[in-house]
């Protein structure tokens, strides 16, 4: 199986206002990939949370939105990126209900739950990493 990028965005995320701006841009690309309004729902909600998290855990970061492909699906792939002070036990992250931001902690173990793909990469002092992909099922 091999992957295409029909088409790819990159953004910052500096401020709040930039949150709103992946989140349009996450939404417009399922709507381009015919996901239905469950589907297209999930996706926005996932990058929503994350770029929340990049805007208040590290202050700034960035995100790579794609429109992919395979032989069969099409689907829409995402990357987040910063270089705040990193998650220093992702396992108990993802579990969900844990935070250092006063919140309820379900930012990655909720996005993680609405997308077909989902890793991290990060570390105390070196910023994380986080990607995903929602495909379409047919």
């Amino acid at each position: 199986m091999s992957i295409t990028v029909t088409e790819r965005h990159e953004m910052r995320i500096d401020t709040e206002d930039d949150i709103a701006l992946v989140r349009r841009k996450v939404r417009d690309m399922a709507q381009l990939c015919r996901f239905d309004v469950f589907m297209s729902a999930a996706v926005t909600t996932a990058a929503s949370e994350l770029a929340r998290n990049v805007w208040v855990h590290a202050g700034s970061g960035s995100v790579i939105v794609e429109r992919i492909a395979d032989d069969d699906r099409l689907g829409v792939r995402v990357e987040f990126k910063d270089e705040g002070p990193g998650i220093p036990d992702i396992d108990r992250v993802l579990v969900g209900g844990y935070s250092t931001a006063n919140s309820m902690g379900l930012g990655l173990s909720g996005s993680r739950r609405l997308v077909d793909e989902f890793s991290i990469d990060s570390a105390p002092g070196r910023g994380t990493c986080v990607k995903f992909v929602k495909w379409t099922p047919y």
